[in-house]
């Protein structure tokens, strides 16, 4: 049997790389990947060509223009501008070169700001987005539906996964404009390194937050990209037809901050500061769909973060800002 020839558009970045690492030990699959010079993924006739030219069997959509708040609210045109090419410009030239299976990977931002918890899949269009992160999330609603437009005009198998907050090696530990589990690593490490009496961690601490491992997240998209057409069809309707993928659990800041002093060995003492915003009181994905499908997580908080915080250790050089 020849390999199963697989494109993984954005494998540099934390899904991409989590993607490849799960995908390369697969002796049926041949891992094909462009770097952003190699191959410009806003470019038509570009993504076209290549289309054409390398004969692939199946892709997994985890190229997406990513940041903080503060970037989507500083670049909104750029956000939902290149996200909606890229997913464009893959999913039509996949489908004109007669790829039958593709992954798009969304986000847990595409549902409404006030959705109910645990957000299940059917809250999708039901409200107001999260206004800082409209355009994102409209170019991730739009993938969603390309991918099933595609499927109802042209009996395509395009499917999408929603994670909820991932986290993992590779992640973005940026002082500025990282996220909350790479935010507290680094904070707790380098209070450790100072030999700080305190660190104090924005907000209340009762904010209610759920995290995935990003080789979970991997496992999960190899997982619902292989599902049997007739089993994936008995979970979802072709309208709505996106996966949710986190770990059903969440825990609140505060639990979480102490998991990562606990994991970095900060001894210190953990202050919060409830002037700075809250932000939600909880978000949480109902992960009932993707269970009926046969997966769940396995990674658990403590684990995933030690993973983490050894990649961190291991690539500290690199986080000079």
């Amino acid at each position: 049997m020849s390999k199963q020839r697989v494109f993984i558009a954005g494998h540099k970045g934390m899904v991409g790389s989590a993607l490849m690492r799960r995908l390369e030990v697969d002796e049926n699959v041949e891992l094909i990947t462009r770097s952003r010079t190699e191959l410009n993924l806003l470019n038509q006739a570009a993504v076209q060509t290549f289309f054409k030219q390398e004969k692939i069997d199946q892709v997994y959509l985890a190229a997406a223009k990513v940041g903080g708040i503060h970037a989507n609210n500083t670049y909104p045109a750029e956000f939902i501008y290149e996200n909606l090419m890229i997913e464009a410009n893959i999913i039509h030239a996949a489908h004109m070169a007669g790829v039958q299976d593709l992954l798009f990977l969304g986000s847990s931002c595409i549902y409404p700001k006030m959705a109910q918890q645990p957000m299940k899949e059917e809250a999708l269009l039901t409200g107001t987005l999260e206004p800082t992160n409209e355009p994102y999330a409209i170019a991730k609603i739009a993938g969603i539906k390309l991918c099933e437009s595609y499927n109802r005009q042209h009996d395509r198998n395009y499917r999408s996964v929603m994670p909820t907050n991932l986290y993992g090696p590779n992640d973005n530990f940026h002082l500025e404009n990282s996220h909350v589990i790479p935010a507290l690593i680094r904070r707790f490490h380098e209070a450790s390194q100072r030999g700080d009496s305190q660190v104090v961690v924005w907000g209340s601490g009762t904010p209610m937050r759920e995290f995935l491992h990003v080789d979970d997240m991997a496992a999960a998209s190899v997982h619902v990209m292989n599902v049997q057409d007739e089993h994936y069809a008995v979970h979802t309707s072709p309208m709505l037809s996106h996966i949710n993928v986190g770990t059903g659990e969440d825990c609140t800041i505060r639990e979480l901050a102490e998991t990562v002093r606990r994991v970095t060995g900060f001894e210190g003492e953990l202050i919060f500061d409830d002037s700075k915003p809250d932000g939600a009181p909880r978000k949480l994905l109902d992960v009932s769909r993707l269970i009926a499908l046969g997966w769940k997580a396995n990674i658990n908080l403590e684990d995933g973060l030690q993973d983490a915080y050894r990649w961190f250790l291991n690539n500290q050089h690199h986080f000079r800002h």
